[in-house]
């Protein structure tokens, strides 16, 4: 499919809020054939998401560590990770001390799927992510681990407000570039 037409059907499943905001770009080199172009988002003109470039709004993490000592992500502990760990320490740990451990073991699985989600990503081709969410449903896009596929379903107009409403606390295990696709969302709702 041609890129003016990708372009078309995608902004076509823009939410009414966002359209004429969210922009879908490319770039391509005429005369070298060999260099492949680059695609990216931007919001307001501003170039908000661009898989081939690192100085975007968005921070892209480049190892657990970053992940781990990254202040501003928050992930809730259910009751059942803390009766987890208390199980397996058989119940030798202060109960304060729990909750660090039942976290530490959560962002440790969190930053591995972050890292290996942004890594899969930049390897991974605009146009053919795109087309794969054109053909899939909208809850498979927004269960993906796909960063991409997450983002072109939560701008789409099919998902209501509620749904968008309802989504906070899965939103928070997302990268961040999702959250503010989330946040953009949902203040347009």
């Amino acid at each position: 499919m041609s890129w003016s037409k990708l372009k078309q059907q995608l902004e076509s499943f823009l939410c009414p809020a966002l359209a004429g905001r969210v922009e879908y770009r490319a770039t391509s080199y005429r005369y070298l054939p060999d260099k492949a172009g680059h695609c990216y988002i931007t919001v307001d003109k501003k170039n908000i998401f661009n898989m081939a470039d690192k100085t975007t709004l968005i921070r892209w993490y480049q190892t657990e560590l970053e992940i781990k000592n990254d202040s501003e992500i928050e992930l809730p502990i259910s009751q059942e990770e803390l009766e987890t760990v208390r199980q397996e320490t058989k119940g030798n740990v202060p109960e304060d001390r729990l909750h660090v451990i039942a976290r530490n073991r959560k962002i440790t699985g969190f930053a591995k799927d972050l890292v290996s989600a942004q890594s899969s990503l930049s390897k991974s081709n605009f146009t053919v992510v795109a087309t794969k969410f054109l053909s899939s449903s909208i809850e498979e896009c927004l269960e993906s681990p796909d960063i991409l596929l997450n983002i072109l379903a939560l701008v789409d107009r099919r998902v209501g407000k509620k749904r968008i409403l309802n989504m906070s606390e899965t939103i928070k295990l997302k990268h961040p570039i999702v959250q503010y696709f989330y946040e953009l969302r949902r203040r347009t709702c």
